[in-house]
C-alpha cells in the first residue's frame, strides 16, 4: 500500500498540483511565443519558477528533492504532449486555437484585445511579412503557437506571382 504521508510522495503529489496550476494560469494568460517575450514576461517567468519552488518541494531542500520534483516535471511534460497528441478535446484545452486578428484588410479590435495585443505589435507582424497596407491582407491569424500569420489578398498573390503583370509589363 502507497504510504502517501512519504516525503517523497508529497513532493510528487505537489509537483503534480503546481505543474497543472500553472498550465492553467499560463494558458489563461494568452498565447505569446517565446521570441516575443518581453523583458517584463521574463521577469514574471523568473519569479513564478522561484515562487512555486517552494511549494512543490516543502521543506526538503534536498539534491533528493529537487531531482524529484525536476523528474516529476519532465513526465507530466511528456505525459502531456502525449495526450494532446491523441486527443483533438485535450490539445484544444491546452493550446487554445488561432484568432482571427484581421479579415479582408480590416483589423477586428475585439481579438485583437482579448488577445493582449497592440496594434503596433501587429503593425510589426505586418511589417515582417513584407505587408505596408492592411489592404494587401486578407486575413492574419494569432496562431496556438503564439506567432502571427499573414494570408495576403487575392490581389496580392497575383502581384506576388506575376510581378511583370502587376507593373503594367507582359
Amino acid at each position: 500500500m502507497l504510504n502517501l504521508a512519504h516525503p517523497a510522495w508529497q513532493i510528487v503529489v505537489r509537483t503534480v498540483a503546481i505543474y497543472l496550476a500553472l498550465l492553467v494560469g499560463l494558458r489563461l494568460a494568452g498565447k505569446r511565443e517565446i521570441g516575443q517575450m518581453t523583458v517584463f514576461d521574463l521577469v514574471v517567468l523568473l519569479l513564478l519558477a522561484n515562487a512555486v519552488q517552494n511549494a512543490m518541494v516543502g521543506p526538503d531542500t534536498s539534491l533528493t528533492g529537487g531531482v524529484l520534483a525536476a523528474a516529476v516535471l519532465l513526465a507530466l511534460n511528456a505525459l502531456v504532449a502525449q495526450l494532446r497528441l491523441r486527443s483533438p478535446k485535450l490539445r484544444h484545452v491546452v493550446e487554445g486555437s488561432p484568432t482571427v486578428l484581421v479579415l479582408h484588410g480590416e483589423v477586428i479590435p475585439a481579438h485583437l484585445h482579448r488577445e493582449g495585443i497592440d496594434p503596433e505589435t501587429l503593425d510589426a507582424a505586418l511589417r515582417e511579412h513584407g505587408v505596408t497596407d492592411l489592404s494587401q491582407v486578407e486575413m492574419a491569424v494569432l496562431e496556438t503557437d503564439g506567432s502571427i500569420s499573414i494570408v495576403p489578398a487575392a490581389a496580392e498573390i497575383r502581384r506576388i506571382r506575376h510581378p511583370m503583370k502587376s507593373l503594367g509589363r507582359h
